[in-house]
């Protein structure tokens, strides 16, 4: 069967928790350093005792070293994956190609990250044949772009099914670094593509002023998620590691639901982890942070992927503002609104507005409008004549406090045998409907009859059931006692076998077999389950690391697909430019953070286009695309349209 997987973003170790707990197959986290978001490392420590918990759920961690290397960093990044691998991590996700080509490097698993700029099934070729475990695709991709791929590869393909959308393909920005010096490529980047920008043509007039044009909605595929799983994908990986616990908790219990619905209904697919999880929140992704949604162009060029008015959350949709009066709105919406909820709008002139909510009156009219006063006099909202507008809820007071309380609640389903031994007593464990081993503790004790033995049963059985806020639950119990001797010379033994429905009975049958039972003192099972949860857990935890994917250099002739590199490929490092030799690369520019150029320079291309999104597109208006200028107080570049290939390109000029 196909396993798939739910990969989430880990700022930190609680938050990595809370991605496993709600339901996560697996983790992206950064170390202490080299990853691509630099502001949130993770020491060496917290990421083994992530790894630890992940390893109960046969859950994976995959750790971020994804930004380019100089050479004076090499000795350290080898270090830095030894000791991930010894932590227990399953994977390192990369971009620098010199961590293929370093001798002694331990036998961790290498991911292809997205920054590889993975856009062609003969790239994702080369990246398997090299040795590469898993691909991180392009965002930018189609569906028949993903099939096309698939159809000439067999490596693990992973797709961002939900985020924040950088506007340039992965590994081609360079628009901080030639602002600030602040290099996307080495985790630094500044987010200069969510500021606002003027637009101007080339004989100089304003065509658009003060607004992000650069920047885009958030990314929701939760409607594709059977058409990709169908094109190719088995890996789909949420972003965020700059987010906080409750947009993890939140999106990924979403995201938990929506692939086990299309899990359940097929028979070649399975989830790639173990433990089922059980929020005590309603997961809505529209309430946690967003721009707004959009799939992007998975199934090809759309209106409406760019957040041109704020780069700040909106939140989810509530309905249209009827009447405004000093303090008091009225809000004409479906949803129930709660005092310190908050609220925002855009006026006419596209502001972005937002208040608090102080009282929401008494609906006696059962009306779909709602009366709220706010905290902040809004008089001024007549003058901007917001009647009628649409207004959004990013802050959901009620919702929010039930998702801090939820800790997941994620509990793997696991078989129980008790049994009786020459000196006392064996409780063993092992994975329900699994084929595992038996985990077994004993305990030395002085074994009594019971004189009651349906009742010493139930006793057992209720008291073996609970197992608190361990991350175990009992489906089924088999109780094995043999007489030896003890009633009868005939050594006929007692089997009690309870399936989880019969758990919850308060009486067991006893057969007529039943020959005999003990009188066991809850404190003595107690103290057995303790110690049975820990061996369980040290088992479970070697188990995954015994069975982790390894990394061993294949013997290959594989052919890069060029056979020249300019700065665009990133080079910045001699083992780097080594591999490419190698791989038949004849001609490797170093890369711009290391060829510091002054020449004109393409520091981003994107599929978004900004004569498409504004409605002077030339195909739809019949007219040449000349290059157009995009200016603020950070620079001026200009904007060049490769129609043919449906692409723009920001150009820093000498």
């Amino acid at each position: 069967m196909k396993k798939i997987e739910l990969l989430s973003p880990a700022k930190n170790l609680e938050i990595g928790i809370a991605a496993i707990n709600h339901g996560a197959d697996a983790v992206y986290i950064g170390g202490p350093s080299f990853g691509a978001r630099e502001k949130v490392g993770n020491s060496i420590e917290d990421i083994e005792a992530l790894c630890r918990h992940a390893a109960l759920f046969d859950a994976k961690v995959y750790v971020t070293m994804n930004t380019l290397l100089f050479d004076n960093e090499l000795d350290q990044a080898r270090k830095l994956a030894y000791d991930c691998w010894n932590a227990g991590v399953d994977a390192l996700i990369v971009q620098d190609m010199a961590l293929l080509n370093m001798d002694d490097m331990p036998p961790i698993a290498l991911h292809a990250s997205t920054q590889c700029h993975n856009i062609e099934a003969e790239k994702v070729k080369f990246l398997e044949d090299v040795g590469f475990s898993q691909v991180v695709l392009a965002r930018e991709l189609s569906i028949d772009e993903i099939k096309d791929i698939r159809s000439k590869t067999s490596v693990p393909l992973e797709y961002f099914i939900h985020g924040a959308l950088c506007v340039s393909y992965s590994g081609q920005c360079y628009l901080s670094h030639v602002i600030g010096g602040r290099s996307a490529n080495r985790g630094a980047c500044a987010q200069p593509c969510r500021l606002a920008w003027n637009l101007e043509n080339k004989d100089g007039k304003r065509l658009i002023s003060n607004r992000h044009l650069l920047s885009l909605r958030d990314l929701n595929n939760s409607k594709n998620i059977e058409e990709l799983i169908d094109a190719g994908i088995s890996s789909f990986k949420i972003e965020g590691r700059l987010k906080d616990i409750d947009y993890v908790k939140n999106v990924t219990a979403y995201y938990r639901n929506k692939i086990d619905e299309v899990i359940a209904k097929r028979d070649d697919l399975c989830r790639s982890s173990r433990g089922e999880s059980n929020p005590t929140f309603y997961p809505a992704p529209e309430k946690s942070f967003s721009r707004g949604f959009t799939d992007y162009f998975i199934h090809g060029r759309q209106k409406y992927i760019d957040a041109p008015y704020s780069p700040k959350s909106m939140g989810e949709y509530l309905g249209t503002i009827e009447k405004v009066k000093n303090k008091s709105i009225t809000i004409r919406t479906g949803k129930e609104l709660h005092n310190g909820d908050g609220l925002c709008f855009l006026d006419r002139e596209n502001n972005l507005l937002g208040f608090n909510v102080n009282a929401v009156a008494e609906n006696k009219t059962r009306s779909l409008s709602q009366t709220i006063t706010s905290n902040t006099d809004i008089s001024m909202a007549t003058r901007f004549k917001i009647e009628g507008s649409k207004i959004f809820r990013n802050h959901d007071n009620v919702w929010e406090k039930e998702l801090e309380k939820s800790n997941g609640n994620r509990k793997i389903k696991i078989s129980l045998r008790f049994t009786d031994t020459e000196d006392g007593f064996a409780l063993s464990a092992k994975l329900y409907n699994e084929d595992s081993e038996y985990v077994t503790t004993n305990i030395s004790i002085e074994k009594e009859v019971a004189i009651n033995t349906e009742k010493a049963l139930d006793n057992i059985k209720s008291k073996l059931s609970q197992w608190g806020d361990t991350e175990f639950s009992v489906e089924e119990i088999d109780v094995d006692f043999e007489d030896n001797g003890q009633q009868s010379t005939d050594n006929r033994y007692r089997c009690l076998s309870l399936s989880k429905a019969e758990l919850g009975t308060s009486t067991s049958t006893v057969t007529e077999e039943s020959q005999i039972a003990y009188f066991i003192r809850a404190s003595v099972l107690g103290e057995m389950k303790k110690d049975l949860v820990e061996k369980l857990k040290s088992y479970l935890v070697e188990k995954h690391r015994n069975e982790r994917e390894t990394f061993v250099r294949p013997e290959t002739n594989a052919i890069f697909p060029k056979d020249n590199l300019s700065y665009l490929g990133n080079v910045i490092n001699k083992k780097s430019r080594e591999f490419y030799e190698r791989h038949g690369v004849e001609i490797i520019e170093d890369g711009l953070e290391k060829l510091h150029s002054n020449e004109e320079t393409v520091v981003m291309t994107t599929k978004h286009c900004v004569r498409y999104a504004n409605n002077i597109c030339c195909k739809e208006i019949g007219k040449p695309a000349e290059s157009l200028y995009l200016f603020n107080e950070k620079g001026r570049f200009r904007l060049d349209f490769d129609c043919r290939n449906c692409c723009m390109k920001v150009i820093k000029e000498k």
